[in-house]
């Protein structure tokens, strides 16, 4: 018996239209302002930046924050894109609302040395969890294994299905990837375990994209296994005031650690860049440095 879940598809902006620039997150200084509450050299981050050199906006778009240089002067503008960004509002907002971890307990984190995995693997730590993290080479894994991870694996090598088998059950999933990585999950699963899932990777360039196929259900019922579908843009607003008091000191302390990133120089990186996201060969966060004066 199988089981085939199929998530709403939130449509969250149009389809990029061929021959137009790409949109999409970014970090940016204001050079000209007409709004009393905006003003020139004040840095902004989040969504809603073109990938222009300059561009205009006729009002701050939703999801869009300042950047408080002088709070914290020794981050460098990259953060805000990664450990700062959404990829670290959402682990940390993932976390607080569906982990409910326990000292001693056994995370596993797939894609554990994206944007994402990083800060999740920050918070099982310092929540006491054993951790089991995956990447797709041995250079990341041996960053997993820096970040503190108990048991880092090269997924491409090593059979994921009987590292969980030995290591663990499990009472926590972070699913960036779904695909055969999640049903080895959830035979692996210890009872009450919750399942968050934040990513399709495996499947996000095949038909039925939006599907999570589950090859035996048994187990969730048998074990009453939870699963959690983040949405950041639903879980990220009630956490962003914690968030920024708490990460940015801690990035700057260095208690919690930024994540990897990998930046490219010039607007014409763009397109290999989002080539070699696809192709797993980017560490990390992938950026594109588009105006020199954003690095001041």
């Amino acid at each position: 018996m199988s089981l085939l879940i199929r998530r709403d598809i939130w449509v969250l902006k149009p389809a990029f239209e061929i021959g137009q620039p790409l949109a999409g997150y970014g970090v940016g200084v204001v050079l000209r302002s007409d709004n009393s509450d905006v003003v020139v050299g004040q840095h902004l981050h989040g969504r809603g930046f073109i990938f222009e050199q300059y561009f205009v906006l006729l009002s701050l778009p939703l999801g869009m924050y300042f950047i408080d240089k002088h709070g914290h002067p020794g981050l460098p503008l990259t953060t805000y894109l990664g450990a700062l960004g959404v990829p670290g509002k959402t682990a940390w907002a993932g976390w607080k609302d569906f982990a409910s971890s326990k000292k001693g307990e056994t995370v596993f984190v797939s894609s554990g040395a994206s944007a994402v995995g990083t800060m999740v693997i920050q918070l099982a730590k310092l929540d006491g969890l054993k951790i089991i993290a995956s990447a797709g080479s041995e250079e990341k894994v041996e960053f997993l294994r820096k970040l503190g991870v108990d048991v880092a694996f090269n997924y491409k090598t090593v059979d994921t299905r009987g590292v969980l088998e030995r290591e663990g059950p499990i009472d926590i999933y972070w699913d960036s990837v779904a695909g055969e990585t999640f049903n080895a999950a959830i035979d692996n699963a210890a009872a009450g375990a919750r399942f968050l899932e934040c990513g399709q990777m495996t499947t996000l360039n095949s038909v039925g994209s939006h599907a999570l196929t589950i090859n035996n259900p048994m187990p969730i019922f048998g074990k009453s296994v939870s699963i959690h579908f983040i949405s950041s843009f639903v879980i990220i607003p009630k956490h962003v005031e914690e968030f920024y008091r708490v990460v940015p000191a801690a990035l700057s302390a260095g208690t919690l650690l930024r994540s990897p990133e990998d930046v490219r120089h010039g607007l014409e990186c763009v397109g290999e860049m989002i080539r070699a996201v696809q192709s797993g060969e980017t560490k990390g966060k992938a950026m594109v440095v588009v105006g020199e004066e954003a690095q001041d």
